[in-house]
């Protein structure tokens, strides 16, 4: 039986020093993921905000319970006084795959990370709220340092994220910011300081929530008053499949990320496992990018928090004055259903996930960002980590491939033995010239120890 030690792991090393202090002044799992979440939404609004949607998994280290928190966007709309206008196309080249987006006011849907926080402190938080939102605040009116990661992702989605008011910040001068670059926010200092003392109610029924409804209305959204101030967090089933004497337990996710480790192979040794694994993980063709980050923290007790957050591309609608860019959900083609009518939760991939040994201990909690890919960025992860003897950072940063129909997607560096025998399988393999965050941004704390994915430029820290 084997304790994880208490860590972070995060996309960025802000974010991850965020949630640590926090550890180190005697918060739990969620007082630290909250804090890390928070600093994410200033350090790493490439991927995410404080406009974006989310969703939590907590483990009771006492109890051994896992409870799935659902704070995604909703559709927006039940105030019934406003039709959307036309979405802005926007053409975004992610691997020299062109992908079509829309943004603008009328793919805004109803935002949930500020609530998410809020419940997850409130039921597991230790801390003060206001010293929770402290680092993050820090961080904004400070300013962060860009990786070369989020730089990259930058390139690929500036014709989202630099659009309107968003070029002034990531395109300042008209130089879109590289590696090293100070991000700056004008704004969301305050924004976080007023979230601070007023708590997340400030966006759903305060003084934010009517600048918002302005806002995006007059973008030619429909988000309304009522759309906000019935806005709530959801307690969601929690599924479950067995990985290699390991109970792997997460939410029902769009991609199907728990049945497809439920139907993985029974011999799961390499090289013979990958057509297995291909088959399992082939999906509909859905390859959108998608902003998405996540946070992993475990405490000194054993708990878990995994909370995994987006702003799909970005409106490009932000509140002003204060430095939030608003979601593009609905401009997000692989999540727009049949059944989205106002006030009803839209579907998502994301999948923040914990394992349990046969001791029944935590033996890893792990997130990934990645759209279509988390499901891929996860499944090798555990296989690295439960199968093959990895230790976290090994499981992480090995090369990953992600099937969509009878392609393979395969990074440099993949086994040339499962190659091999995909091929002779039938599928078609398309190598990428390197590494690339199409493949996923994992970040993981457990027995084998905690990292972020090199592909986001992450990090992982243990108390």
């Amino acid at each position: 039986m084997k304790r994880i030690p208490a860590g972070v792991a995060a996309s960025h090393p802000a974010t991850a020093g965020a949630g640590m202090r926090i550890l180190r002044e005697g918060g739990t799992a969620a007082d630290a993921a909250v804090a890390a979440v928070l600093a994410c939404c200033v350090a790493e609004t490439i991927y995410t905000g404080l406009g974006g949607g989310g969703f939590a998994t907590y483990f009771d280290a006492g109890s051994g319970e896992v409870t799935c928190l659902d704070f995604f966007v909703s559709v927006p709309g039940t105030d019934g006084d406003r039709e959307a206008g036309p979405m802005l196309a926007v053409d975004v080249f992610f691997g020299g795959m062109p992908q079509v987006y829309s943004i603008g006011g009328a793919s805004v849907a109803v935002p949930g990370v500020p609530a998410g926080c809020g419940e997850v402190h409130r039921r597991w938080g230790r801390l003060p709220w206001a010293d929770v939102v402290a680092p993050a605040a820090e961080l904004a009116h400070s300013g962060v340092r860009v990786p070369a990661a989020h730089a990259q992702t930058l390139d690929a989605c500036a014709p989202a994220l630099a659009w309107g008011e968003g070029a002034a910040v990531y395109m300042p001068g008209g130089r879109r910011l590289q590696a090293g670059d100070l991000l700056r926010h004008d704004g969301l200092g305050a924004a976080l300081e007023r979230l601070a003392g007023a708590g997340p109610e400030i966006f759903y029924t305060g003084e934010y929530a009517a600048l918002m409804v302005d806002t995006v209305r007059a973008a030619g959204g429909s988000l309304g008053p009522r759309d906000l101030a019935d806005y709530r967090v959801l307690e969601t089933p929690v599924d479950h499949a067995m990985l290699a004497g390991h109970r792997v337990r997460a939410r029902h996710d769009l991609n199907r990320t728990v049945d497809t480790i439920a139907g993985l192979p029974e011999d799961l040794a390499q090289p013979g496992r990958a057509v297995g694994v291909a088959t399992a993980l082939r999906d509909q063709g859905r390859q959108k990018i998608g902003d998405t980050t996540n946070v992993s923290v475990v405490d000194a007790e054993g708990n878990a928090c995994v909370v995994t957050t987006t702003l799909g591309l970005g409106s490009g609608v932000w509140l002003p004055g204060l430095g939030i860019n608003l979601n593009s959900m609905l401009g997000e083609g692989e999540l727009i259903t049949a059944d989205l009518t106002p006030g009803r939760r839209m579907s998502s991939n994301m999948c923040p996930l914990v394992v349990i040994d046969p001791d029944g201990e935590l033996a890893v909690a792990a997130g990934s960002a990645g759209a279509s890919r988390i499901r891929t960025a996860l499944i090798s992860t555990l296989l690295g980590v439960l199968v093959d003897g990895l230790d976290m950072a090994g499981a992480i940063g090995r090369p990953r491939f992600h099937v969509v129909d009878d392609t393979v997607h395969a990074e440099p560096g993949c086994r040339r033995d499962e190659l091999a025998a995909l091929a002779a399988a039938g599928f078609r393999i398309r190598h990428w010239p390197g590494f690339n965050h199409y493949f996923g941004g994992v970040t993981a704390v457990g027995q084998a120890g905690a990292a972020g994915d090199p592909r986001r430029d992450g990090v992982g820290l243990l108390l």
